[in-house]
């Protein structure tokens, strides 16, 4: 199975996710989508894989969201994903690309309905919360 994850590795959620991604046994390509920006069209193709709305990919907490006053309805969808490009910072994260389909990987555990192999064991995340491996 090829696995791809969106990471910012200063994202716990993310850590996490990638994290139980091998603990599956799988090891995935790994973007760190800050230094290495999705390009326009990965990021149109992405949202489509993932049946979401570019407003649904925003990321509101620490980042120029507000400045930006991406709160206005006035933006339209090709409007959002140029604020994205523009500001990858912009788009939630993980995002997570298997040969069974791609997701916004929050909470982190919900990669595990994508992987071939979702029994993960015991699997202790960063906060202390166990989430169990599907069997």
């Amino acid at each position: 199975m090829t696995v791809t994850i969106y990471h910012n590795p200063a994202c716990g959620t993310s850590r996490n996710t990638l994290a139980m991604i091998r603990a599956s046994g799988e090891e995935p390509e790994v973007i760190l989508y800050l230094k290495t920006p999705p390009s326009r069209e990965t990021l149109v193709k992405l949202l489509g894989r993932m049946k979401m709305k570019p407003r649904d990919l925003l990321r509101r907490r620490g980042t120029p969201y507000d400045e930006l006053g991406l709160d206005d309805p006035k933006w339209s969808d090709d409007e959002l994903i140029d604020f994205m490009i523009a500001h990858p910072i912009l788009i939630e994260r993980p995002i997570v690309v298997t040969d069974k389909g791609a997701m916004l990987a929050r909470p982190s555990e919900k990669v595990l309905e994508i992987l071939d192999n979702p029994e993960i064991g015991s699997f202790t995340k960063e906060d202390g919360e166990v989430v169990k491996g599907k069997k």
